[in-house]
């Protein structure tokens, strides 16, 4: 995929976690939360499924892009709470 598309993902990939989650915040802070729920996603399917993020039009890399995302979200919130 090329880089547009991976910015494009994840911003859509984060905007869906912070709605499942409830949680706030704007389009920037979804962005970053989707870019790096979309590398964890890939790093655990490639390494539990053996598949990782294969395309923009992929449904498997969108569970992935979300799944991760939402992780990323809810420890992300965890450490929030400790402070």
């Amino acid at each position: 995929m090329n880089f547009i598309a991976w910015i494009i993902m994840g911003l859509i990939a984060g905007a869906i976690a912070k709605s499942i989650l409830k949680e706030k915040g704007g389009w920037i802070s979804s962005l970053i939360i989707g870019l790096i729920g979309g590398v964890v996603g890939g790093w655990i399917g490639s390494a539990v499924f053996d598949r990782g993020v294969t395309g923009f039009f992929s449904l498997w890399s969108w569970l992935l892009a979300i799944g991760g995302s939402v992780l990323v979200l809810w420890v992300y919130g965890l450490i929030q709470r400790r402070r």
